[in-house]
């Protein structure tokens, strides 16, 4: 991956941990708990838009399922917070 691939993954996982904090009503996290909150929900997405049989191609594509992966991640911690 080269520096400019590094930098749109960046942007893709700050984007959508932003998006998935307004959404889940958390506020966000701060830069980079917003990157790694993206980073890990994109890898949850990727793995359920997967398991559907989904695909999705491009920087809205790809942040609309990093988004949707996040906010599955931060329901999960809710969950597993009030437990």
């Amino acid at each position: 991956m080269d520096i400019t691939g590094l930098i749109v993954f960046l942007a893709i996982g700050a984007i959508a941990g932003w998006l998935a904090g307004l959404l889940m009503k958390g506020g966000g996290f701060g830069l980079v708990g917003n990157i790694i909150v993206g980073i890990v929900g994109a890898l949850v997405g990727g793995f359920v838009f997967g398991l559907l049989g989904i695909t999705t191609g491009g920087f809205v594509g790809s942040i609309i399922m990093a988004t949707i992966g996040a906010v599955l991640l931060l329901f999960v911690v809710q969950v597993i917070k009030k437990a």
